[in-house]
């Protein structure tokens, strides 16, 4: 566990509401898991459940985890059927319990990787296969960058929430806690954000503690300022784009 005091900032309802482009595009990761009925998964990081929903419908048996207490009340309250626990993806104490451990958009948050695939790998039984699709190297530099400069001299590097790996650096450290990678891409995916507010919106929502401690109005500045300088380059026939890359992992448990 991190020593620092860590508070629940996701609003579910708006999550759903907004971002609901996350699930969305996690739909094509259930590709490379390629689910068979009656297997026990993982879903690590599961959010407001509904990739988990749509795994159980494949017949799978299904276990969501999320560290935010938030998402999985929501998740409870939307698919009452499902097992949902709030827990977080270094501290799992699961042992050759599952066939598959899936995690989509998540792993980008934790930025102890070596111990969470470490807890992922003593999860899995022999044979089983972690796939996994998050942020990697590049993600949202754009943004970033930019939420950066208007800090100003104010910015710690430790503010920065989220680790992007590169393929070479993630696939390396499966390997060291003993996977077999047996797949890994990295990839842009430009990705549209909803509404007129989307960069807004997303800022607030996902890159709020780079902005904690900050005086309500020199946020509302912060956040006016960069999407303004944004715009040129983000904003495309009348909608926000990100600059997402991501990185695609597949390994097994031999």
């Amino acid at each position: 566990m991190s020593n620092r005091v860590t508070k629940d900032s996701w609003n579910a309802s708006l999550y759903d509401q907004q971002h609901a482009f996350v699930s969305h595009f996690g739909g094509n990761l259930l590709q490379w898991l390629a689910l068979k009925p009656g297997e026990k998964v993982l879903d690590l990081g599961c959010g407001t459940g509904d990739l988990a929903n749509q795994m159980k419908q494949m017949g799978a048996t299904i276990i969501g985890i999320d560290k935010s207490e938030n998402m999985v009340q929501q998740a409870q309250k939307k698919y009452p059927g499902l097992t949902f626990r709030v827990q977080e993806a270094a501290t799992m104490n699961y042992r050759n319990e599952f066939d598959a451990v899936f995690s989509n958009a998540t792993l980008h948050w934790v930025k102890t990787p070596k111990q969470a695939l470490q807890s992922i790998y003593q999860a899995l039984k022999p044979g089983g296969r972690f796939v996994a699709e998050f942020g990697g190297k590049g993600n949202v530099q754009k943004i970033t960058k930019e939420l950066i400069h208007q800090l100003g001299t104010s910015y710690q590097t430790e503010q920065f929430p989220w680790y992007y790996p590169s393929i070479g650096e993630y696939t390396s450290l499966m390997e060291q806690v003993g996977f077999r990678v047996t797949h890994a891409q990295h990839f842009d995916r430009p990705t549209p954000l909803n509404g007129e507010n989307g960069l807004r919106n997303w800022i607030e929502m996902f890159a709020a503690s780079m902005l904690d401690g900050l005086t309500t109005e020199s946020k509302e500045r912060i956040i006016s300022e960069s999407t303004k300088n944004l715009r040129d380059d983000l904003y495309q026939n009348g909608t926000w784009i990100a600059d997402y890359k991501r990185i695609r992992v597949m390994g097994v448990k031999e």
